[in-house]
């Protein structure tokens, strides 16, 4: 794990972003690949009779803050590269993500309604097979010598998603995994992700908690106990249609989740 993929954009949650992609690749003594998204210019059309067209185009903006954020990357002892793209958020980090074990995006903006993080991190999520670590946009970084928790239902997403965080996971202090109920029918045991863990030299704690609680509180209070810096979990384990019907952990993770995830799909 040695790529870190960060999308590069002036909105409220780039400061976060950045910290975080920072940090992961400080840790992981890796290289920071920072791909600088300017959307396709919009053009807003109300008639000939109310005026000329008003055309929105971002290329200023976004020039201006790759010149400041290429002159603090100068000073920051990390690898990094820069490429640059216009085309819509998901589509772009989508294509440049091939190479890359790590991506790291927002998991929803709550003081901004655009660009929609949490739509983009989903898109990437069902898209890519690398660990998608989404943050809130006051995150101040990623502290990966913190525990971490691993929420743990069973699927292949989960077992995905712990094989791609298992760099990461052996810096943690202590590692601890968490199950909200029963899990899912034909689920890969509690104990038996602790097994695959510790032959990866890595210690998990288990802990297991009925299913009376919503899922995504009872995960989010598990962190909490534990002073966790991080969550590892699985992502969009059924079909897009049936998550917003059912509105799953991974939808309702990335609109409340307090600490860094770390996802995989």
């Amino acid at each position: 794990m040695k790529n870190v993929l960060l999308l590069v954009h002036q909105d409220s949650g780039q400061e976060a972003r950045l910290q975080a992609a920072l940090d992961l690749t400080s840790a992981l003594s890796g290289h920071l690949a920072c791909l600088d998204v300017t959307p396709l210019p919009l053009v807003f059309d109300s008639g000939m009779a109310l005026g000329p067209p008003v055309v929105i185009d971002q290329a200023e903006q976004e020039a201006a803050n790759k010149a400041r954020l290429q002159r603090r990357l100068a000073d920051e002892d990390v690898s990094w590269s820069w490429q640059d793209l216009s085309d819509d958020f998901a589509p772009a980090v989508i294509e440049a993500a091939n190479g890359a074990d790590v991506i790291v995006l927002n998991r929803k903006l709550d003081s901004s309604s655009r660009p929609d993080m949490r739509a983009i991190a989903s898109e990437v999520l069902t898209h890519s097979t690398a660990l998608v670590v989404a943050v809130d946009e006051q995150c101040p970084g990623i502290d990966v010598t913190k525990p971490a928790l691993i929420a743990w239902d069973g699927s292949d997403e989960a077992m995905h998603a712990v094989r791609r965080a298992l760099p990461l996971l052996k810096l943690a202090s202590k590692v601890r995994i968490f199950q909200a109920g029963a899990g899912l029918k034909d689920a890969v045991p509690v104990g038996d992700a602790a097994l695959f863990l510790s032959r990866h030299g890595i210690y998990a704690e288990t802990e297991t908690r009925p299913g009376d609680n919503p899922v995504v509180a009872a995960i989010c209070e598990a962190a909490k106990r534990l002073g966790a810096g991080y969550c590892v979990m699985g992502a969009f384990g059924h079909s897009r249609f049936r998550e917003a019907l059912l509105g799953a952990a991974s939808r309702d993770m990335l609109s409340e989740a307090p600490l860094p995830l770390m996802m995989a799909h």
